[in-house]
């Protein structure tokens, strides 16, 4: 329970904290100091608006009053003019001379004058707020023309009245606009909030769920329509996701691939011993045909014991570094040939050109694995192929040029298929034949780059499929001179027909 009061209680400070509440927050502070850069002239004019009214009143009367003598003009008449204006005297400035017109008592002093014709914005907004906050108790000294005339008109009045009017006009203000700021602080917000905040959630909710099951359909966002940062960030997102859950389940299946190896892996062993040790009897047979297979037979379960006991190799950290010896490439073809069964009896061809004497500095099993997948791969490709009429020829050829030797496997097979082409030498992606795991093409890549070698696809060919290793000789050390070609490379690339 207590736990549930936490999660709750960590919602509502994350939802405080949220992009959305940020947003609406200082969308907020900022139309507000918008408005207060609006309300600030607005008050400085608001006053001198409220003093020129005044001066208007008075202006008026005073020129009522000058057309009549004064002394027709009665006390109550002259209270009722002071009241109107709220003034305590009223002059009238013709030509240079002035006119008290009406009065009611003078002040000892005067604390401010403003002439609301000469003012400065600055000034006008200084005073303005002198008013508000140190008015109330003042004496102002107010001048200004009369309309377009040239009568200047004088007014003698305390502040209090302007202050308490200034205070109701500002405070009107202020509430007018708070309310502006937060309808627009709330409409700019939704809208932002459409355009942006909305899809950055929805992303982050994307990352989120793919991060707890990146193997569910529904973890991969889902993008807009659109043309924008917003719309290539969903799409990018969306490409990254299906990405990785391509690999993810590439990565499961060599999981379980591995896994599944791994139970066979003992029982393999201890069968494949069994059977090495009834072929050493095979040894002691005085039968011809069984003395020209014993040998071959131990060879291949001698293979097959080493590969159960490297068959977790492929996919480690660090792969076996290869043991590069001097080996006759001609030999490791022969046990090749004999392995795939290729007798000349069916209908698939096996040719090869090389010379009996080339030598390659390789490690022999990983070398033979190396031939061995390429040639199986080219045979099942042709072997797929029932027409009796179809000419179905494995080629293998080697040649020495310099420090490296060139092998080439040749077939007349239907070629790889797009797949294949695309994600070449990947595990579980770029198998040669339908059902295949790729697996072949991916560890036959692996032990040639471990060589420090390239095996290649040769392109340009619109039948078959041709496969071109290039080993380098070993790194030696400097004084060493290493041995001379065994042939010149213009004579082999003649022999073997390589580009």
């Amino acid at each position: 329970m207590a736990e549930t009061k936490k999660s709750a209680t960590d919602f509502k400070v994350r939802k405080l904290r949220s992009l959305s509440s940020k947003l609406l927050l200082l969308t907020i502070i900022f139309v507000m100091l918008a408005e207060v850069l609006i309300f600030v002239p607005s008050v400085a004019n608001f006053r001198m608006t409220w003093l020129q009214e005044r001066l208007n009143t008075a202006g008026a009367a005073s020129i009522l009053i000058s057309t009549e003598s004064s002394a027709q003009l009665s006390r109550a008449a002259q209270d009722e003019v002071l009241m109107a204006t709220g003034a305590k005297a009223i002059a009238l400035r013709t030509e240079g001379i002035s006119k008290l017109v009406v009065a009611s008592e003078m002040p000892l002093s005067v604390d401010q004058m403003v002439d609301v014709d000469n003012f400065t914005p600055f000034g006008a907004i200084v005073e303005s707020f002198q008013t508000l906050i140190s008015g109330g108790d003042k004496m102002l000294r107010v001048v200004g023309t009369i309309g377009d005339s040239e009568q200047i008109i004088e007014l003698i009045l305390p502040d209090k009245s302007l202050r308490t009017a200034m205070l109701t006009y500002a405070r009107n203000v202020a509430f007018l606009s708070l309310l502006i700021s937060i309808f627009t602080a709330l409409l700019v917000f939704l809208t932002i909030n459409r355009m942006m905040i909305q899809p950055i959630k929805d992303m982050s909710s994307s990352m989120l769920r793919f991060a707890e099951d990146p193997a569910s359909a529904n973890a991969v966002i889902e993008p807009q329509q659109r043309d924008d940062e917003i719309g290539v960030a969903e799409r990018e997102l969306a490409s990254m996701q299906t990405q990785l859950q391509s690999t993810l389940r590439g990565q499961k299946r060599l999981a379980d691939l591995g896994l599944a190896v791994s139970k066979i892996n003992h029982d393999m062993r201890n069968i494949l011993a069994s059977a090495q040790l009834m072929s050493d009897s095979l040894s002691h047979v005085e039968d011809p045909m069984v003395q020209r297979f014993a040998p071959k037979i131990i060879r291949t379960l001698d293979r097959a014991v080493n590969y159960t006991n490297d068959v977790m190799s492929y996919g480690k950290a660090n792969e076996q570094t290869p043991d590069r010896r001097r080996v006759l490439l001609a030999m490791l073809i022969n046990d090749v040939q004999d392995l795939l069964g290729l007798d000349g009896s069916d209908d698939i061809v096996l040719s090869t050109n090389v010379p009996e004497e080339l030598e390659v500095e390789a490690d022999p099993e990983q070398l033979f694995r190396v031939l061995m997948n390429l040639c199986r791969n080219a045979v099942q490709a042709m072997a797929a192929d029932d027409n009796p009429s179809t000419v179905k020829r494995l080629s293998i050829s080697a040649a020495r040029m310099g420090t490296t030797v060139i092998i080439s496997v040749e077939d007349t097979g239907p070629g790889l298929p797009a797949t294949a082409r695309e994600n070449l030498f990947s595990a579980f992606k770029g198998s040669a034949r339908h059902g295949g795991t790729g697996l072949g093409l991916a560890i036959a890549h692996e032990l040639i780059a471990a060589h420090g070698g390239t095996l290649e696809l040769r392109d340009g060919r619109a039948v078959g499929t041709h496969f071109e290793i290039r080993l380098p000789d070993a790194p030696v050390s400097l004084g060493v001179k290493r041995p001379e070609p065994t042939e010149p490379i213009a004579e082999a690339e003649q022999k073997t027909n390589l580009p």
